[in-house]
């Protein structure tokens, strides 16, 4: 009979294909990871790793029982919440992947009052990029994502609106535009910019709107390029260039410290997704927070 505690060592064990790291994400000892590793391998017959020196990789056995193995635990931390949650409260382990900016300024506010009104559900959000959201997501290793892209997101995920995150322009106290009521959106091509990496959400928001005025984003003479928003927003403090940073960025972390600048006609912003798998069972945590969410866009309407 497999054990799903076993099962559920051997995927940390091979997440972090380093049975130290496993042991100390689960509370055990190194020997402990080791030797339930062990019994796995003598109940199959076969190697789950391949163990060179120091080196440590899932060997083809291992590799095809990662999938499996993953979506037996999960089933049964649902059947314990499931049972845990007919006594009259939900149970479980919500886990929510996103990236940096709705990760630090969006969920916590919004876990907080989650959690209030179910104390008994342990909450963790993992930050990461929207690709490897949806990618754990897939892989069942999270509940639920929150993607700017939903292009990117496979069929089998729901996506529902979440929030919209207004993008600004914002620069140096000291540079010219903060003088000004306004700008020409030619006058763009004039500016030193901190823009973000190909790929995220914030600068596929920012081309699209330069582009519906007229702007060739590939025209902006390009400083520096960096990995998130908050970077962008202290580089322009210090004075380094202009840049497009999410508004809860400059409201929460450089309001006062840098100047907001209105482009004619420009209106950037970058709409937010919930999205959960439609083919893997929800756990009861997983159908509260769904609803949750409802309720919660329904007051706001």
């Amino acid at each position: 009979m497999l054990d799903t505690h076993q099962l559920n060592v051997f995927l940390a064990a091979a997440e972090a294909l380093n049975f130290t790291q496993a042991a100390a994400r689960l509370h055990m000892t190194q020997p402990s990871v080791s030797q339930h590793i062990q019994t796995l391998e003598h109940h199959f017959g076969q190697p789950l790793f391949i163990r060179s020196g120091r080196t440590l990789q899932l060997s083809e056995a291992g590799m095809a029982l990662v999938p499996l193995a993953r979506d037996i635990v999960s089933r049964s931390v649902h059947i314990e919440e499931m049972m845990k949650s007919l006594e009259g409260e939900v149970h479980g382990h919500l886990l929510v992947g996103c990236s940096t900016t709705p990760g630090k300024y969006i969920l916590p506010h919004l876990l907080a009052d989650f959690h209030r009104l179910y104390p008994q559900v342990k909450v963790s959000c993992h930050v990461a990029s929207q690709m490897e959201s949806l990618e754990r997501l897939c892989e069942g290793e999270i509940h639920l994502a929150l993607v700017s892209q939903p292009e990117l997101a496979p069929r089998e995920l729901e996506l529902r609106m979440f929030t919209v995150d207004p993008v600004v322009l914002i620069a140096p106290l000291d540079h010219p535009w903060a003088q000004r009521d306004a700008i020409e959106p030619e006058e763009l091509y004039s500016g030193d910019f901190i823009l973000r990496e190909d790929g995220s959400g914030t600068k596929q928001a920012v081309e699209s709107g330069l582009t519906a005025v007229g702007i060739e984003p590939d025209r902006l003479e390009t400083l520096l390029i960096l990995g998130n928003s908050e970077a962008i927003a202290l580089a322009v403090e210090e004075g380094i260039g202009v840049g497009f940073v999410s508004n809860m960025v400059y409201t929460k972390l450089v309001q006062d410290r840098v100047a907001l600048i209105d482009v004619h006609g420009l209106h950037i912003q970058r709409d937010i997704f919930i999205g959960r798998h439609t083919r893997r069972p929800a756990t009861v945590a997983q159908t509260a927070f769904w609803d949750f969410i409802s309720r919660t866009e329904e007051m706001s309407i």
